[in-house]
């Protein structure tokens, strides 16, 4: 799987007019795989992600990327507190965050 720097580098080349076949033959890739980025590349332009991230998702909504900022300073706290915090206390603190937001 390529990474997404990669396919974006790919689209930038066959933008400023490089062959597909020579990206074939540069890169080592499937015809099929090259053409694939190349049809998807209107998704994979704007991605903003960190180095060596090999797929994208869609944008989580606001309220759950605000539930995360929260979720994480409440962690944070608990853990500097010195208190136990398992998975099943995370998941209901998330839940209450969320419904405290929508």
């Amino acid at each position: 799987m390529t990474t997404v720097e990669l396919r974006k580098e790919l689209i930038t080349k066959w933008e400023k007019g490089t062959r597909v076949l020579d990206l074939v033959i540069q890169y080592s890739m499937a015809k099929s795989t090259i053409s694939t980025i190349r049809k998807n590349r209107e998704a994979i332009k704007p991605a903003d992600v960190a180095k060596g991230v090999k797929s994208l998702t869609r944008k989580r909504l606001p309220a759950v990327e605000e539930v995360e900022k929260f979720l994480m300073v409440w962690i944070n706290e608990k853990q500097l507190a010195g208190d136990s915090v398992s998975e099943a206390i995370i998941c209901g603190k998330a839940r209450l965050l969320y419904s405290d937001i929508t």
